[in-house]
């Protein structure tokens, strides 16, 4: 597979990439290409009934499964929940990641987010993404790659940065072809459904999507959409490679 179809998501935990992009990357797959989703961590503190040990071993196989209905492969560097920071090792080994999946499209979390990990990952990957192609940071057994690829930032969790103020997305792109797959991505996440389940007795972990895809898809007088920004500092691409791949799907907002 060339590196001009591979699509990679990289987010903090387990489940933000299916709340927040699963819809356009399953897109992306139905047009040909290759798709990767990665976590930075095993999400290890999300439970309230099993061990730090038990659910980092859960998690990441219900992420494996999730991408696997895209016949996608899923990556987790093993950094540590809720102490993700933006140091030498985070970096390298998202380098090392880009280097091995060497993808054209990243997706990333918001620079602005409830949450402080989704922050430092955005930053990590907005790094990482320049980075990767620096031949004097070494990656044994995995190569520079020669270009820097386009970044996204998806929306923030709740559309909103820490003061309530919204976020807007430039790019918009209709999922509402697609809305059954990012469901079904979703949902492979069971024990984060199933603790929602038991918490609150209805199934809102599917209704916070569906409702959050439904403002964007508001904004575009379609069901569903999912909201991004694109990183177009010096010296990342300047051309929206989504709106040539997907044509219509996207609408680009000035």
């Amino acid at each position: 597979m060339s590196s001009d179809t591979v699509a990679l998501s990289i987010c903090a935990h387990p489940d933000d990439t299916e709340l927040l992009c699963a819809g356009t990357l399953a897109l992306l797959y139905k047009k040909g290409w290759e798709i990767h989703s990665a976590t930075m961590t095993a999400g290890d503190m999300g439970s309230a009934e099993h061990t730090q040990e038990e659910i980092s071993s859960i998690r990441p196989v219900e992420a494996a499964r999730s991408a696997a209905v895209l016949n996608g492969k899923y990556h987790c560097l093993h950094c540590l929940d809720i102490f993700l920071s933006y140091d030498r090792p985070t970096l390298t080994k998202t380098v090392e990641l880009l280097r091995k999946v060497r993808p054209r499209v990243v997706f990333a979390p918001s620079p602005q987010d409830y949450m402080i990990d989704h922050e430092t990952a955005s930053r990590v990957v907005q790094m990482a993404a320049f980075a990767a192609g620096i031949p004097l940071l070494e990656t044994p057994g995995y190569s520079p790659i020669n270009y820097v690829p386009h970044v996204y930032y998806s929306d923030s969790i709740d559309g909103r940065d820490i003061f309530g103020d919204s976020i807007e997305p430039r790019i918009l792109v209709d999922i509402s072809d697609v809305i059954g797959i990012k469901e079904q991505m979703l949902c492979c996440h069971e024990t984060q459904r199933d603790w929602l389940l038991k918490h609150h007795g209805i199934d809102e972990y599917v209704m916070t999507m569906k409702k959050m895809s439904a403002e964007r898809g508001g904004r575009i007088g379609r069901p569903f959409a999912e909201g991004f920004r694109q990183h177009l500092g010096h010296p990342y691409p300047q051309n929206n490679i989504l709106k040539t791949v997907l044509g219509d799907l996207v609408y680009e907002r000035k």
